[in-house]
């Protein structure tokens, strides 16, 4: 099993997960912000009105904010080649629609930029990772308005004519597939119907309708972003970024396959197709038809989509699920994807079910569809970590999940795909966007704060630090 010579070995995490500081140095407030903590079967809660006494994670996070030389210095021990990041929206223009950036902000990501530099660290930056300005929301509902293309590019070029030089990697928004789903109005897109109430954060007030008018603005947003790059820089190489939630029917009974392809191509392709291929995939149609869903255009989105499409695809894969046709078969427990359990497979504590050979079919299954490099951004088990009487921890169950998908794109490497690199998830343990909680953890190093508020913030390695420092060295040969 060889990975290439040059593979980006890594970790990621998302500025609204792990930075805190959420009002230090003139940043303005974003949508993950306003989101309360939550756990495993119990939701984290929209308050659009910022409640007193509530705990809000985000605010804190893991304080990486203050905190990332530190954290840079452990990511270069372990031998990183590169580290995923995302820059804070409201960072740079705090409400989303100011004329000119902030400076303190731009000046906090050169800061990390440089030491990501120091130590022989690629940066590879998001551009939204689930934060959209709350001030955009408040004011055109956010990517429901055609506006929203124009603020999103105005922030664009300030981080990239700031960073011209010293970045290569960027990827425009964050699992933009999420908002085929319910899940994405707030986390993905920013919309929210309910500028009072709180609501659980699953169960917002949803239109279908908004969401894919609202993905439609985001494609042309995200074309007009790889244009404006490469005019910029020409050395910048920019990608999108899925959830690819792999899926298999449930049986072989022809509608089980059918409901499985449907899903697929709805939430595994739509968003891809459109930004790999340049148009609208006409199986959409149909779903357009039968969702009662017009998506409106403009006289040259067509020609901007198919001029703006990405250098790359990079991806997150955690789980599959299985489809069916059978209305009595019950959803499994995970609390992202939708499907059924497989029988075949167990599920971590958070009833994710873990398929390291569909990261392998998967890997393929990209490929064979776009053949264009391929990057694992996101990938890792959330867990409840122990620590030991003599302060160690042992986290043996990470080390045998990230081994087993690593030996898969091993071996999807030897099928044939060009794969770039690996970043797994919260390679620093942070906030779950999902549940809003710091007890699903996914570190290679721990971080004390609890979802009591309490903690202090220090940081210690884990078992997996060593193990995963030494799959770095041997490039991928040392699983053991």
């Amino acid at each position: 099993m060889k990975f290439p010579e040059n593979f980006l070995w890594g970790g990621a995490t998302a500025a609204n997960q792990c930075e805190g500081a959420w009002d230090v140095d003139g940043k303005g407030v974003s949508c993950s912000d306003i989101c309360t903590g939550g756990k495993f079967g119990q939701s984290k809660m929209i308050t659009p009105v910022l409640q007193e006494g509530t705990f809000y994670p985000s605010r804190e996070a893991i304080d990486h904010y203050h905190r990332f030389k530190e954290d840079i210095a452990l990511f270069a021990e372990m031998g990183f080649k590169v580290y995923r990041f995302s820059i804070a929206w409201t960072r740079i223009f705090p409400n989303g629609d100011e004329a000119e950036p902030n400076e303190a902000g731009l000046k906090h990501y050169e800061e990390v930029i440089d030491e990501c530099l120091k130590h022989g660290i690629e940066p590879l930056i998001t551009i939204s990772h689930y934060e959209v300005p709350f001030g955009l929301t408040k004011k055109c509902n956010s990517w429901t308005s055609r506006e929203m293309i124009g603020y999103f590019l105005n922030y664009c070029r300030a981080i990239f004519t700031r960073y011209k030089g010293k970045v290569k990697y960027w990827l425009t928004f964050n699992e933009i597939n999420s908002s085929t789903s319910a899940m994405g109005a707030l986390l993905n897109q920013g919309i929210l119907n309910d500028l009072v109430n709180p609501t659980p954060f699953m169960a917002q007030p949803d239109l279908p309708q908004q969401r894919f008018q609202g993905l439609h603005h985001m494609f042309v947003a995200s074309a007009k972003a790889v244009q404006l790059a490469h005019e910029i820089d020409p050395n910048y190489k920019v990608g999108n970024m899925m959830i690819y939630a792999a899926s298999y029917p449930l049986t072989c009974a022809p509608e089980d396959v059918l409901k499985n392809q449907e899903y697929n191509r709805v939430m595994n392709y739509f968003c891809s197709d459109v930004q790999c291929r340049g148009y609208y995939p006409t199986y959409m149609n149909r779903y357009f038809r039968e969702h009662g869903i017009t998506v409106e255009k403009e006289p040259g989105d067509d020609e901007i989509l198919r001029n703006g499409t990405v250098d790359f695809y990079t991806f997150s894969y955690y789980m599959s699920s299985c489809q069916t046709a059978d209305p009595d078969k019950q959803a499994g427990a995970g609390n992202i994807i939708s499907g059924v359990p497989n029988p075949y497979l167990k599920a971590s504590e958070w009833g994710w079910q873990i398929d390291p050979k569909g990261l392998r079919y998967s890997l393929n299954e990209i490929y064979d569809r776009y053949q264009m490099p391929l990057m694992v951004v996101e990938n890792g088990l959330g867990a409840k970590d122990v620590i030991e009487a003599d302060g160690s921890i042992n986290d043996d169950y990470r080390i045998d999940y990230l081994r087993q998908h690593i030996q898969q794109m091993g071996e999807a490497v030897a099928d044939g795909v060009e794969l770039m690199g690996y970043t797994p998830w919260g390679c620093i343990d942070l906030v779950s966007a999902s549940t809003g909680e710091y007890a699903k953890r996914y570190g290679f190093i721990y971080v004390e704060r609890y979802d009591d508020g309490t903690g202090d913030f220090s940081r210690r390695r884990k078992k997996s630090f060593d193990w995963y420092k030494k799959v770095i060295a041997t490039n991928g040969e040392d699983l053991d």
